[in-house]
């Protein structure tokens, strides 16, 4: 498999999974929070902060895909590095709140360095051609 096919795969699947997770946190935040690493509650109108996480995850993951689509991928290995800082964050977040240190490192951190390694290879990509 070539790297350019290795990157294209995994920012599909990024940005895939970025529509799935948004959408749950739009349609079952409560559900959504436990496998994040945070406390279920707030509940009812604090449901908003939840959903609000869902909405930069659709929308990231639009970036993504889009950018792909459109063959940006230069762009796309930038847009790419620069979100990977979200993750990365997600997890700090997690364990400065007392989530579960398997959680944030399992989910978060593994997520911020898939991230990164895609952007990586993104932009590996133009140096190698060049």
């Amino acid at each position: 498999m070539t790297t350019k096919r290795l990157a294209t795969i995994l920012a599909v699947l990024a940005g895939l999974f970025l529509l799935y997770t948004g959408s749950g946190f739009l349609v079952a935040p409560q559900t959504m929070a436990e496998g994040f690493g945070v406390p279920t509650w707030p509940q009812g109108e604090g449901n908003g902060f939840l959903m609000v996480k869902g909405m930069r995850d659709i929308g990231f993951g639009l970036v993504i895909l889009t950018l792909l689509l459109a063959g940006q991928r230069w762009a796309l290995g930038l847009a790419m590095a620069a979100m990977a800082f979200v993750p990365a964050g997600d997890m700090t977040i997690v364990l400065s709140q007392g989530g579960p240190a398997a959680t944030a490192y399992a989910v978060h951190g593994l997520a911020a360095a898939t991230v990164a390694l895609t952007a990586g290879l993104l932009l590996r990509e133009r140096r190698t051609a060049a």
